[in-house]
């Protein structure tokens, strides 16, 4: 059964797959560490183990206080959907929103694997990070997504999205994470 896990390098052989189907959208991959001075991997660097491993150690340390992140970055925990050791999405969760994020980009952002779409994933992966997301006292998270991906409208509905409004061709909802 599917579900949200800390990155691992044992969905290695899946995530290069996974980022061959996203192709030129491969910014869902999350190759591009939000920690000070880690350059973006290209796909080329990641089929080596080695770099995987260190790519997977930098996404975990984007949650730990007092890294070192780039500039108007914020700290995120990042996590993987997967289905044993197949590689189906990844989700990340701001733990706060700053200037640059606040407007358009919101607490969380997800994206589904294009083989596995359609199949309610991104419903599940946004149910299922709320309790994460309150855990790190966010209530309620906005999520945004694009005006024309119906797709993504729907899961945040599904998973209690309340619409605030429409900005710079994103909607902006409002979900509630449960926190106490």
């Amino acid at each position: 059964m599917p579900t949200l896990i800390t990155p691992t390098v044992a969905v290695h052989r899946s995530f290069l797959v996974a980022w061959d189907e996203f192709g030129a959208d491969s910014r869902w991959m999350g190759a591009r560490s939000v920690v000070s001075g880690v350059p973006e991997w290209t796909r080329e660097q990641l089929a080596d183990p080695a770099a995987f491993s260190a790519m997977v150690a930098a996404i975990a340390s984007e949650a730990v206080a007092g890294t070192a992140l780039g500039p108007e970055m914020l700290p995120q925990t990042v996590l993987w959907y997967v289905d044993g050791s197949e590689w189906l999405g990844r989700l990340s969760i701001r733990h706060q929103l700053g200037p640059a994020f606040a407007e358009v980009a919101g607490h969380i952002t997800y994206g589904v694997r294009p083989s596995y779409r359609r199949r309610g994933y991104a419903t599940a992966m946004l149910r299922e990070s709320l309790p994460v997301a309150a855990a790190l006292g966010i209530d309620p998270a906005r999520v945004t997504c694009l005006v024309d991906n119906v797709g993504s409208q729907k899961a945040i509905e599904a998973a209690g999205g309340v619409l605030q409004d429409e900005y710079e061709g994103k909607l902006r909802y409002w979900v509630a994470t449960g926190r106490a």
